[in-house]
């Protein structure tokens, strides 16, 4: 029998690729597990990191609130407002409990 090797293609019987050494992860009990685990993992990290994002929001739109109800306090003491009181306007107001020094991202 005779070898004829093309120059630059030279591939015997041990480079054809097969599926025989790869695995269906189905297939084995405890790699669908594994793989059920790390899905789980992951949706408790999504879950805080919602629960992170929606906590910033809430914190987002009270402080737009707050500026907005400052403005009219200080317009209104101007007398750019309609119904001008400046004694409204020198009243002292309440001061938020919430704090001010921006967010903290916990994992």
């Amino acid at each position: 029998m005779m070898n004829i090797r093309m120059k630059g293609n030279s591939r015997g019987l041990r480079d054809i690729r097969t599926r025989s050494g790869k695995v269906d992860r189905v297939g084995l009990p405890y790699m669908a597990y594994m793989s059920i685990s790390c899905l789980e993992m992951e949706r408790a990290r999504r879950e805080k990191e919602r629960h992170s994002a929606l906590t910033r929001i809430k914190n987002i739109e009270q402080r737009i609130r707050e500026i907005e109800e400052e403005k009219d306090l200080l317009l209104k003491g101007v007398g750019e407002r309609a119904g001008t009181d400046l004694q409204k306007a020198s009243a002292p107001r309440k001061q938020s409990t919430q704090c001010k020094a921006g967010f903290k991202i916990r994992y």
